[in-house]
């Protein structure tokens, strides 16, 4: 469509001057004194277009040899870009096929094109900030798998250095978190708490920094934060369900742990969500931990009571938990079997003629009857148990009961 526009003005104009030129007779006469010059006008038309031709062309062409120069210095300037950019692509291309020692030449040999250009000035390339800084980065990552230590970190200065202005926040950023990781690696817990310091609070948002803070906490053996890090990192989906769940359990675990009384045990245990309380693993690390750290108690009462209640959401689900499962819960049950009300007492006894073939439940009704000093339906339950049983400590406590209960009767 457009070559049609062109061809009509064209045609339009070839037009125009035929109207105006084809029988033109005006003539153009010039005075200077004696003489007269008498010339035709379209002859005039044509002089004035060709001269004005030639005086374009000549300004043209003072303008490009005055330009010539500036010319030189911007394909200088362009060749250095290039270049730059081949030895970055290079010093990345070197670096993920694992060849380090030429990944850090690569990043050095674009330092070296970028040296001497002045980030703020009319030469500066572009993005030519966050070219230095990467190259940088790139030359301290290979120097930290050569375990170059000292050259790591000088390339780390002066990338932060050089990403210090307004507009380079997302490079100086990523320096950090390089950092970061680095310092985890070399197991340096005071320098990866400091790069975690000076990210912005966006960033330190993030799920890689979210990442690099549970592994610092992990590191400094400090189970709250690394605890909250991680729920907030199963929120964001930063790990599969099986992973989360393993790696939220495992922390719980490690700060119930770390509680020396049960006080804070049962604060601890008031923190966790209802998922968390039903998960037969972490109830019976729970009470098992409110037992030991409970021994010296006095109120030995209370903290059976405690227990109670927190292993009665996993009792509920006995026939479909394994069976070593069962078994633990069986041997925590019979921990507090010297406090057992009324209403455990039926629950046991429910259950176990639910299932009148179970040794595990067997056992644990004999330990009921044991300790309710009813010893005929407890020497009972014991000898239909004790040859069922497989775990060891249950099957060594049947017999040691039967033994008690032989020599009460002589």
């Amino acid at each position: 469509m457009r070559i049609v526009f062109w061809l009509v003005g064209l045609f339009a104009v070839a037009a125009a001057l035929a109207l105006l030129m084809g029988q033109n007779s005006a003539t153009v006469t010039l005075f200077w004194a004696p003489y007269r010059v008498d010339m035709s006008f379209n002859l005039v038309i044509a002089a004035v277009l060709l001269l004005f031709l030639l005086l374009h062309l000549a300004l043209s062409s003072v303008s490009m040899l005055r330009a010539l120069p500036q010319q030189a210095h911007r394909w200088r300037v362009h060749q250095r870009e290039r270049l730059a950019h081949a030895a970055l692509l290079d010093a990345l291309s070197h670096q993920l096929a694992g060849r380090y020692v030429r990944a850090r030449s690569a990043a050095k040999q674009v330092l070296d094109q970028l040296d001497g250009l002045d980030a703020d000035g009319p030469d500066a390339l572009p993005r030519q900030v966050q070219m230095q800084v990467l190259a940088h980065l790139l030359a301290a990552e290979s120097s930290h798998t050569l375990q170059d230590h000292r050259t790591r970190d000088s390339h780390l200065d002066s990338a932060l250095r050089a990403a210090a202005g307004p507009n380079t926040a997302t490079v100086r950023e990523g320096a950090l978190l390089r950092a970061v990781r680095w310092a985890i690696e070399d197991r340096l817990l005071g320098s990866a708490s400091r790069w975690l310091g000076q990210l912005p609070s966006g960033a330190s948002r993030r799920t890689l920094a979210l990442r690099l803070k549970l592994r610092v906490a992990r590191l400094g053996e400090d189970h709250p934060t690394a605890l909250d890090t991680a729920r907030l990192l199963a929120k964001h989906k930063a790990f599969s369900a099986t992973a989360s769940r393993s790696l939220l359990r495992g922390l719980v675990m490690a700060n119930m742990s770390a509680c020396h009384d049960a006080d804070q045990l049962r604060s601890m245990w008031k923190s966790l969500d209802a998922a968390d309380r039903k998960d037969p693993d972490l109830v019976l690390f729970a009470v098992d931990r409110l037992l030991s750290v409970g021994r010296e108690d006095a109120d030995s009462a209370q903290l059976c009571a405690w227990g109670s209640e927190w292993v009665l959401p996993v009792w509920e689900q006995y026939s479909s938990l394994d069976r070593a499962v069962q078994e633990r819960l069986v041997l925590v049950l019979q921990g507090l079997l010297h406090t057992v009300d009324g209403a455990w007492l039926a629950r046991i006894e429910r259950l176990q003629a639910a299932s009148p073939a179970d040794p595990v439940l067997q056992y644990l009704a004999a330990q009921v009857c044991y300790r309710q000093q009813l010893w005929g339906k407890a020497l009972a339950l014991f000898k239909s148990s004790v040859h069922g049983l497989t775990h060891e400590t249950m099957r060594v406590q049947a017999w040691v009961k039967l033994a008690q209960l032989a020599e009460q009767k002589g």
